[in-house]
């Protein structure tokens, strides 16, 4: 069997471009992967067809071998743009691998764990009546664990204050913990938006135990500044959604920095390289949180890792009341998992268990760009 061709699909699906890619084999044999690089999908889409010309005619079985080919065939190893376009590629070879063996993608990964996977949901609102209203909400429906938001009106301008913020949303945090008492695993994402400083006056701000884990509150790129942070709060960290490789991940699972891996299979370069995040945080007793704001490949991609993963805590879903589930198209994806609240169930099929009707990838492309958060005085911050 050999690769026979690779087509990128950078389309639109229902609220948002969503950036696929089939591999093809010569058996007819055929592999769907997506990636995870939001807002810059036709950069993804030039470096897939770039390794077309060299992947064509290869051995998809290879797929080890294949994503250090992808990885080290040039000068200039990794970064985002590149390992989202292997993450892609990887995630369909093991579909290929899974379908040509007749097993599911987590039998590859060492075999079932679990019966099903673990999900958080996500919602909010401006207020915290709002923030409880949308908290029991969530819980009614058969969540345990939930990122719970407060925003500013500010922010449909585009305008974001993080002392503003971090007031507004402790208020919010302290009064739904209040109500909705202690069973609840609850979390708090600043989107890397503040400071040092700023997230230390945010964690002071709160009782302990208000929150289960705090996501992403600085910038990722100085791992001493997390070491700093880790030093003055004691609040468990989830970091990693934005991670582009193992290396990314290594200060963070050596030096204790995070307590939850917010892994994403479609950035960090696909299946391969996440199996090896996985065991090294295993070994640091550190759970997954995978990052997982995709479509249903990257929700199947990363719950047969979940399937395979002793070290799993929640895999995020958009399946909670205030979000758009209009990216899990059943007409384009007329196959995909189980989703239902709090869990989801890959289907045991070959492969990832995921079928897409290249039919219905009709809406093309377009272009969008997030603009930056901006504060009062006109500076800019980030999105």
């Amino acid at each position: 069997m050999h690769i026979t061709d690779v087509v990128p699909y950078p389309v639109w699906v229902g609220s948002r471009n969503q950036m696929l890619v089939k591999v093809e084999t010569n058996e007819g044999t055929y592999g769907w992967g997506e990636s995870g690089l939001s807002s810059r999908e036709l950069g993804v889409k030039g470096i897939v067809e770039h390794y077309r010309e060299f992947l064509v005619g290869r051995d998809p079985m290879q797929r080890g071998a294949l994503w250090q080919e992808m990885y080290r065939s040039q000068y200039f190893e990794g970064g985002r743009t590149l390992t989202a376009a292997i993450s892609a590629i990887d995630i369909a070879l093991h579909d290929i691998v899974g379908k040509k063996l007749g097993v599911p993608v987590y039998e590859l990964l060492g075999g079932k764990q679990r019966n099903w996977v673990p999900t958080f949901a996500t919602g909010g609102g401006s207020t915290p009546e709002e923030m409880i209203d949308v908290a029991q909400k969530i819980i009614a429906g058969g969540f345990d664990c939930f990122r719970l938001h407060r925003k500013a009106e500010s922010e449909k301008d585009r305008i974001y204050e993080p002392r503003e913020a971090i007031a507004l949303s402790a208020e919010g945090l302290i009064k739904a913990r209040e109500v909705l008492g202690i069973r609840p695993v609850i979390g708090y994402d600043f989107h890397h938006r503040l400071s040092v400083a700023e997230t230390v006056s945010f964690c002071q701000m709160m009782p302990e135990h208000t929150l289960d884990f705090l996501e992403e509150p600085i910038r990722d790129e100085t791992p001493e500044a997390y070491e700093t942070l880790r030093t003055m709060v004691n609040m468990p960290f989830a970091i990693g959604e934005e991670f582009a490789s193992k290396w990314q991940f290594l200060p963070y699972i050596e030096r204790g920095l995070t307590n939850y891996a917010r892994i994403d299979i479609c950035n960090v370069g696909g299946i391969t390289e996440a199996m090896k995040v996985v065991g090294w945080a295993e070994a640091h007793y550190i759970d997954l949180m995978p990052h997982n704001p995709l479509g249903p490949i990257c929700v199947a991609a990363t719950s047969h890792m979940g399937m395979a993963s002793p070290n799993f805590s929640w895999l995020e879903i958009r399946e909670s009341p205030g979000e758009s589930q209009d990216f899990y198209s059943e007409e384009i994806y007329p196959v995909q998992p189980d989703i239902v609240p709090g869990r989801v169930t890959v289907l045991d099929r070959p492969g990832l268990g995921v079928e897409v009707d290249e039919a219905s990838l009709s809406e093309p492309f377009r272009f969008e760009t997030r603009k930056p958060l901006r504060r009062k005085d006109g500076s800019k911050t980030n999105a």
